[in-house]
């Protein structure tokens, strides 16, 4: 019988760099983030945005404690080998401090650069298999279908090899995750009841008994509570579309949701009109000590890593008020 998942005593706490930050404004938000406590920082790749790598390295050469992880690479974008030869070349100069998120990436996107393939779960399953191979130092694995590495060694591998997630959403590519993966990477919203489905789908015989669950979920901090859900309502406009079914099904109000998603004329209606009670079950918002009883029910539900995304048109300034969630334990 599988041991169940191990679950740290205590959740990490890690921030999100918005797609849109100034480039001027990269690494005084990084720096920010680390000075106010943040565990970590996670850097997006959106097409016709930013690089992920590119963002991680400068990210990790700027700050000195954070982790730093990438969410995510389109498995469909980079060649393995080469991917490989980047992630391994980070995780050398910043041993300990790097994730690695991989994922089927956005079909419009993907098609749009000529990547998207016939079989997403059977090329990210190879991807995967073969990148986690290649940067413990081992051969490459036979050719599959979509991946050619077989017999490619990386002469300069890391002592501590990153940890590689899952940004996928579906049940069967959960499962695969589990089957190839260090982990999950969970998109906003990741409510507790969607964390939990998503650890189902995972199963107990995981590559690791120890999986790391990256969520991300919108998030706003005011000593005022209906200040912050008010300031949080824009960011859950898209919520109720197909890519987000995943996220809704496992929810208490799911069907009240998609009605409320179908009677609404717009989008900006459908979340200005949710109940108080939905907005706080599909965000990190409120007063600090109810951020940071969300977060905590997200570690709860097995979240090894919650990552606050900002809301607003001023991600630097937003710094301050979302650190006041984070635990002032010791």
């Amino acid at each position: 019988m599988p041991e169940p998942h191990a679950r740290p005593a205590r959740g990490r706490v890690g921030v999100m760099l918005p797609r849109d930050l100034p480039a001027r404004d990269v690494l005084p938000y990084a720096r920010r983030a680390e000075k106010l406590g943040f565990e970590q920082i996670w850097v997006v790749e959106d097409l016709g945005w930013r690089g992920g790598i590119a963002q991680a390295a400068s990210v990790l050469a700027g700050t000195t404690n954070l982790t730093v992880g990438i969410g995510i690479l389109p498995a469909g974008a980079r060649n393995v080998c080469f991917a490989a030869m980047e992630l391994a070349t980070l995780a050398q100069l910043y041993p300990g401090r790097l994730i690695a998120g991989i994922g089927h990436g956005m079909p419009d996107w993907m098609r749009q650069a000529g990547s998207w393939p016939a079989s997403p779960l059977t090329l990210i399953k190879e991807y995967t298999t073969a990148l986690r191979q290649l940067l413990r130092g081992e051969p490459g694995p036979a050719n599959g279908r979509y991946v050619r590495c077989e017999g490619v060694t990386l002469t300069e591998t890391p002592d501590s090899v990153p940890p590689i997630v899952l940004g996928v959403r579906g049940p069967r590519s959960q499962q695969a995750a589990g089957e190839v993966a260090d982990g999950l990477l969970l998109a906003e919203p990741a409510a507790p009841a969607y964390i939990t489905a998503s650890l189902h789908h995972l199963g107990p015989a995981t590559t690791t008994r120890h999986p790391e669950i990256v969520t991300y979920d919108a998030a706003a901090v005011d000593d005022n509570e209906e200040a912050a859900l008010t300031h949080i309502r824009t960011a859950l406009e898209a919520i109720g579309e197909p890519d987000w079914a995943a996220h809704i099904a496992p929810l208490p109000f799911a069907a009240e949701l998609r009605a409320h998603r179908t009677a609404s004329p717009d989008a900006r209606h459908f979340a200005q009109t949710l109940p108080a009670a939905w907005v706080r079950e599909l965000s990190i918002a409120g007063t600090p000590d109810q951020a940071r009883n969300a977060i905590d029910a997200r570690h709860a539900a097995g979240a090894t890593s919650v990552v606050l995304a900002p809301v607003g048109p001023d991600a630097l300034a937003s710094l301050d008020s979302l650190a006041r969630a984070l635990d002032p334990r010791p």
